[in-house]
C-alpha cells in the first residue's frame, strides 16, 4: 500500500468522523445539559464537525471536493414541479 493510498483512508475515516460529528449536534440538547453547556457543546461540535470537515477534503484530494461540488449543483438545480392552477377560492 503506497503511501497516497493511506492518506486517502485516513482522510475517509475523518471524514465518518466529522459525519459522527454533525449528526451529534441535534443529540445535545436532550442530554440533560444546561442551556450553557448545550450551546457550548454544540458550538464546540460545530467548529470541530468544519475542522475534521475540510482536514478530510485535503487529504481525500480535490477530486472528491468537485464530486461533493457537483452533487449539490445537481441537487439544487432540480426544479420543483409548480402546483397545478386552480380556480381561486371564494
Amino acid at each position: 500500500m503506497n503511501k497516497r493510498n493511506m492518506i486517502k483512508i485516513i482522510g475517509y475515516i475523518i471524514l465518518g468522523i466529522s459525519i459522527v460529528i454533525w449528526l451529534l449536534i441535534p443529540v445535545v440538547p436532550f442530554l440533560g445539559f444546561s442551556v450553557a453547556k448545550v450551546a457550548g457543546i454544540t458550538t464546540g461540535l460545530i467548529i470541530a464537525g468544519e475542522i475534521t470537515f475540510y482536514l478530510s477534503i485535503f487529504m481525500i484530494g480535490k477530486e472528491f471536493l468537485v464530486k461533493i461540488k457537483n452533487w449539490f449543483k445537481r441537487r439544487k438545480a432540480k426544479p420543483n414541479p409548480l402546483p397545478e392552477e386552480s380556480e381561486p377560492v371564494e
